[in-house]
């Protein structure tokens, strides 16, 4: 996926703010997903969520307004319970600015308490990762 830097995205010197990076392996993440089938917005109504419960991140280099960078999202381990994902961003002189990963797991919507990933949502993802 690729996206603009807005003004709205940067701190007072004119780079992104740190915390928006998550903001964008969170679009590529769902992209990733809606490309293999799941729509997190279906699932939400059936009353299973994926909650953010780690997130690592490296910064190596910022990028400023008016960039255009590109996220990279791959699924790396499926567990029962659980979808980790690795994230790179790059920026349009495909140099690495930002390394991540993020750890979900799938809760159920009425308890909020972690449950068995189903296994039709398995079998669109990839369940052999």
């Amino acid at each position: 996926m690729q996206i603009r830097v807005y003004y709205e995205d940067t701190d007072s010197g004119n780079v992104v703010y740190y915390a928006n990076y998550l903001k964008y392996m969170e679009r590529d993440r769902t992209e990733f997903l809606r490309e293999r089938g799941v729509d997190l917005g279906v699932w939400q109504n059936q009353g299973i969520l994926f909650a953010v419960v780690e997130v690592q991140v490296k910064y190596r280099k910022s990028a400023r307004y008016n960039d255009l960078i590109r996220i990279e999202t791959e699924l790396i381990k499926c567990t029962r319970a659980a979808l980790i994902f690795r994230h790179h961003i790059f920026n349009a002189g495909k140099e690495l600015l930002v390394e991540g990963t993020a750890t979900l797991v799938c809760i159920k919507a009425a308890t909020l308490k972690a449950c068995r990933i189903p296994d039709e949502l398995l079998e669109c993802i990839g369940k052999g990762v």
